[in-house]
This record gives structure tokens, sequence and C-alpha cells, in this order.
């Protein structure tokens, strides 16, 4: 068999419930796998700017990662409807970027969504909104509107100083386990992929950090902790990881957000 492009962003199920997991889309595409005022402040304090940095001499262990980022990554459940008029629900990831409640996903985690909802670290949820997409680089801002309390950004790091051999860890919902950690390496730099409308994705960050369906939109981390990619899809002859995922670098992210974030 052909090796096939997957997403690794969604988790379909009927709106009754099982997990069926994620769909293949044809040999190449990969299928559905969701102010910066604070952004600044964030990114200029000594923590953030040694996230950013990538040195060594801060590296910080996974569990310590783990709990600094994970309460800024969240599940994106959608309603939607296929082309054959059947009624589903998909789940992707999404990362929150500020305390306006604007959060970073892929566009195909919320692609043609009747009803979106975000479920934080803590279990609360609440319901979004497409502020922006752009399927050009499979990226989209889900809004929300809750207390500032509940909002965690995430760090945004320099994809510029990635560089093979660095440790990347994921964070995301594969198959709807809210508030998976997974461990590995940065694989490559500058990977093309086609996304699942055919549009060609270039300059892709390659990992070996387990990426699975539900996993798209989730957070890409180096080893302080800072956002360096958006996870998007996996390579696989079959339906599930093995060792070939691609994510989003965040300074294309960076480029985009404030379009997204204003809808323009």
């Amino acid at each position: 068999m052909a090796t096939a492009m997957l997403a690794a962003g969604l988790v379909l199920g009927s709106l009754g419930g099982g997990i069926v997991g994620a769909q293949l889309a044809g040999q190449k595409a990969p299928s559905p796998a969701t102010t910066a005022e604070s952004r600044t402040a964030a990114s200029t304090s000594p923590a953030a700017t040694a996230a950013a940095s990538g040195s060594a001499a801060t590296a910080l262990s996974a569990s310590a990662i783990y709990r600094q980022a994970s309460p800024g990554v969240v599940t994106i459940s959608t309603e939607v409807t296929s082309f054959r008029g059947t009624r589903g629900e998909a789940t992707g990831s999404g990362v929150v970027v500020d305390k306006q409640g604007d959060i970073l996903t892929n566009a195909h985690v919320v692609a043609g969504a009747q009803q979106i909802t975000v479920t934080f670290s803590d279990g609360q949820t609440a319901r979004g909104q497409v502020a922006g997409i752009d399927n050009s680089r499979d990226l989209a801002v889900v809004k929300v509107s809750v207390s500032q309390d509940r909002l965690h950004p995430v760090t945004l790091g320099d994809s510029s100083k990635v560089q093979v051999g660095d440790e990347a860890l994921a964070i995301g919902s594969p198959f709807g386990l809210a508030g998976t950690l997974t461990e590995g390496i940065v694989s490559g730099l500058n990977r093309t992929s086609t996304a699942q409308n055919g549009r060609g994705l270039t300059g892709l960050i390659q990992t070996d950090a387990a990426i699975n369906p539900g996993n798209s939109g989730g957070a890409l981390l180096n080893s302080q902790g800072a956002l360096i990619g958006i996870n998007e899809s996996i390579q696989s002859p079959v339906e599930g990881n093995v060792g070939v995922g691609f994510a989003v670098p965040i300074n294309s992210a960076k480029q985009l957000l404030p379009s997204l974030e204003q809808g323009t």
C-alpha cells in the first residue's frame, strides 16, 4: 500500500458517541487529524525570552514543561455535517495565545463546523466562534468569551531557531484523550505536505514526537516549553503514528495572527 497522509487532527464519531478514528483523504492529502499586547509582554519577560531562545542551559524537564504549558492547550469539539448530510462530531486541539480569548488551531479542525465547543484543561467548557481562517496555511483562530483567569496563554517561541535534533514535545487530544503529552525530537525542517484542501504546505517542522488523530491544532513545544509549531498532520501507511509528524512553524502563525484575530 502506498504511503498516505493522515491528519493529526480529527477524531470523528456519531452524535451518539463512539470515536471512530481518522479518515483517509487520498494518497497525498492529509485528512482531518481547530492580544498582541499580552503576547508582547509575555515574550519580553526573562522566562519567555529564555524559552523562545532555545538555550540548552534553561532546558526544563518534560513534567515541568507539561505543568507550564498544558493549561493553555484545549480540546476543540465540533458538530459537522458530511456531504451526505450525516451529522457527526469531530475533535481536535487548540492553543491559547492571549488573555483576550484567542485560540490558535488548524483550519481543518474547524472548517465547516456548525457548532464549536472548547474544553479547557480543568474540564470547563465554552462555546467558540471562528474569528478568522486561512486555508492556505491550515491555520485558524477560534474566539471564546470567558473570564481571563480561565485563559493561560502558551509562550510563543521562535521557530527560526529550531534545529534538527532539538527536543520536541507535543500536547493535544489524540483520540479524544485530552492533555496527552508525547516527547521526541525535531527530525527535519522545511518539509512539504499537502493540506486537506489540496493546497501545498511548505516550511513544515518534522518531528518523531507521537502525533495521532486528535492532535491537530495542538502544541509542539521546545525544551523550555515555548510554542514552536502547531501540529498539523502525520505521514503513515496505516491509521496511526509511525514517527513522522508535521507542524506549522509558529513564526508562520505569528505573521497571520493579527488578521486571523480580526477576521480580515
